[in-house]
């Protein structure tokens, strides 16, 4: 009997510049926060350029959700590295984030500039009410695709009650929505599993892993070394930077759980 991970075909590899053009686009028009992004990540790479799979995406989802930090960068990187190895998971993971990062920077320049001004906070006004609106949609449309059987249902349902009404804390939600899927669900998993065809193509040494975990570790730790050498320890960039990475480690359900 065929198993069913070999039934998933491989991801389609993106030429590095089709990556990258991909990749700007989500992060020049991914308003709205997580779901708009996870939802433009869905069309850019699943509906349009038919890179990954349903069922690879849905799943590559569910793990982003329960790691720390934001799940839609960790999932942008991820797209990246499936259709484009080590370097597109780079390209994919700066890309989405540069454009808002640049954008808040010119808008903090305009602030400490001009102040608080009528046209800027009318602007703000507008664009928060339209931003709604995209992100009711796209939390529609990933509910259309990711709540598909009663019990997934019934299970998002009685978790919205439990933090919208009853304020259970988000970690024992999570946990119990995990021990209720554990528990009532009768269906196997069908993401194929990380070694399997999907990920036949790019280099999956153990080595390579170590070296990449270490890379990431060197490009988190380097700003904070520098400031602290070049400035000092004291300084108020290190502290932003520990705030800031204690914040990543411990935002269990990204940007929205982080907000509260």
């Amino acid at each position: 009997m065929t198993h069913p991970a070999s039934e998933t075909p491989a991801p389609a590899q993106l030429t590095l510049s089709a990556l990258a053009l991909r990749a700007l686009r989500i992060g020049l028009l991914s308003f709205g926060g997580p779901a708009a992004q996870i939802a433009l990540l869905h069309r850019e790479f699943v509906t349009e350029a038919r890179a990954i799979s349903e069922e690879r995406f849905l799943g590559a989802l569910n793990f982003c959700m329960i790691l720390p930090g934001p799940e839609a960068q960790q999932l942008a990187t991820y797209c990246g590295w499936l259709t484009g190895g080590l370097r597109g998971g780079l390209v994919s993971g700066l890309l989405f984030i540069l454009p808002g990062a640049a954008l808040m920077l010119a808008l903090s320049i305009v602030y400490v500039t001009f102040g608080d001004t009528g046209l800027v906070t009318g602007l703000f006004y507008g664009v928060k009410a339209g931003v709604l609106a995209i992100v009711v949609q796209a939390l529609m449309r990933l509910a259309a695709r990711a709540l598909r059987t009663t019990l997934s249902r019934t299970i998002a349902l009685l978790a919205f009650a439990a933090l919208a009404f009853a304020q259970i804390p988000f970690p024992l939600v999570i946990l119990a929505a995990g021990l209720a899927g554990a528990v009532f669900s009768r269906t196997k998993p069908t993401v194929p599993a990380c070694d399997d065809a999907a990920t036949s193509g790019l280099p999956a040494r153990t080595g390579l892993g170590l070296r990449g975990i270490a890379g990431g570790l060197a490009l988190w730790a380097a700003p904070v070394v520098l400031a602290a050498i070049l400035l000092t320890p004291e300084t108020v960039l290190v502290d932003i930077a520990a705030f800031f990475s204690t914040m990543a480690l411990v935002s269990f359900g990204g940007a929205y759980a982080l907000l509260n």
